[in-house]
């Protein structure tokens, strides 16, 4: 299948926080989209990696994905060398996407950042001709992406561009609270972590506000670019 946008993230989750509603946007303008996990979050806190596998699922739904896999990296423990590479690759390949969504560039998670060169790279090395991979016994064609874009996380990074997501942030917000083990639930008496109090659930949302405040809407996500975003037109802009 090939997708209109792949949307990268370390951990189950990282897509739902900070590019959600984009996917749920250009999916209802009859875009495909496609949501690849790199880990299962086993070093999560709160959880087990079987129950994310089914919170992601049900995530899934909610944003009415077209495909979502998961790479079973080690988490904590991303790289980005050869061999993670050539998994992205053939995942790249596989999708062909036109837009690939990835971690920032930098935050508080280690991962993150290392997820972010990972994908980087291996959108660039995909469209390489010598290098050779295959995916159920058939050779893959080479395939780069016109555009790397990095969602921003937990760290206030000054965007490059943001996306109105006017209208999609009540289904947003209902992906982010399919992840029922690590977000914020009253009564709760898990394990407290830096994302699952109510306040960190609650900046989701003036986040998205604030960023749609700056450019006249009501809500949006922010984004950095690997090169100059470009217009056709200047009337393009809203």
């Amino acid at each position: 299948m090939k997708l209109d946008i792949l949307a990268v993230g370390a951990h189950p989750d990282d897509i739902e926080l900070s590019c959600a509603g984009v996917l749920l946007k250009e999916q209802s303008l009859g875009k495909t989209t496609g949501v690849l996990d790199l880990t299962r979050g086993e070093l999560g806190s709160r959880g087990s990696a079987e129950i994310r596998d089914q919170e992601a699922a049900a995530a899934a739904k909610i944003l009415k994905l077209s495909i979502r896999e998961n790479l079973a990296f080690k988490d904590g423990f991303i790289v980005n060398d050869e061999a993670h590479q050539l998994e992205m690759i053939k995942m790249i390949r596989k999708y062909r996407p036109e837009i690939v969504l990835c971690n920032a560039i930098k935050d508080r998670h280690p991962d993150h950042a290392k997820a972010s060169e990972l994908t980087s790279v291996g959108c660039f090395l995909s469209g390489l001709q010598r290098i050779e991979t295959s995916l159920d016994g058939e050779l893959q064609e080479p395939w780069r992406p016109k555009q790397v874009y990095h969602y921003i996380q937990w760290l206030d990074i000054e965007p490059d561009f943001v996306v109105d997501i006017t209208g999609y942030i009540d289904d947003k917000m209902a992906a982010v609270q399919a992840y029922k083990s690590q977000f914020y639930q009253p009564g709760d008496k898990g394990p407290q972590t830096p994302i699952n109090s109510k306040n960190f659930l609650e900046s989701i949302k003036y986040r998205s506000a604030n960023f749609g405040r700056l450019i006249g809407t009501e809500h949006a996500e922010g984004f950095t670019s690997e090169r100059p975003p470009a217009i056709k037109s200047v009337f393009d802009l809203i």
